[in-house]
């Protein structure tokens, strides 16, 4: 078989030629997903995934969730619902991408904006006294000293994303 200078045979080219073909099939795929996993804005009639709210009816941080399997965007009426649902072992797996509002730009009342930022990388504002859907929820913020300002104001302790589990978000709803 015949070398190239560089010491490489023609198959060696050709399986370099098709993985770079397979890679760059695979990089349109992921814009591909990315282009669909947009957040919306909360519209009126839309449902939480979790309780079946309509979701405007309630104050406080919204969130959405994708969900591997699912062509849309999975909306809740509450962080402390998207939570529920997330970090349940048979969800938690298939979870692509996840939003909520940030509440430093976002009126509590009126949280049904498109004002979202990474659930992965928000600070949450966790034992509060502020009310969102069907009672207590986590206000989530891009900014830890808006985090810190309202937990001043409103009572509650600052958490990370990692620091979220199942156990916390359900002895809120007790």
């Amino acid at each position: 078989m015949m070398k190239h200078s560089t010491g490489m045979t023609k198959r060696n080219l050709l399986k370099l030629a098709g993985s770079s073909l397979l890679l760059s099939a695979c990089g349109k795929q992921t814009d591909k997903v990315a282009g669909i996993q947009n957040v919306t804005k909360i519209e009126y009639g839309d449902e939480c995934r979790l309780c079946g709210m309509l979701i405007s009816n309630f104050p406080g941080p919204k969130g959405q969730l994708f969900e591997r399997g699912y062509d849309q965007n999975m909306k809740f009426c509450s962080t402390r619902d998207m939570f529920a649902y997330w970090l349940d072992p048979e969800h938690s797996h298939n979870i692509q991408s996840a939003f909520v509002h940030d509440m430093a730009v976002t009126p509590w009342d009126l949280a049904d904006g498109d004002r979202y930022i990474n659930a992965r990388t928000a600070i949450y504002v966790v034992g509060h006294n502020r009310r969102g859907a069907l009672g207590p929820t986590l206000a989530s913020f891009s900014d830890e000293a808006a985090a810190r300002v309202f937990s001043d104001q409103f009572g509650g302790r600052l958490h990370l994303f990692d620091q979220l589990n199942l156990a916390l978000v359900s002895s809120m709803m007790s």
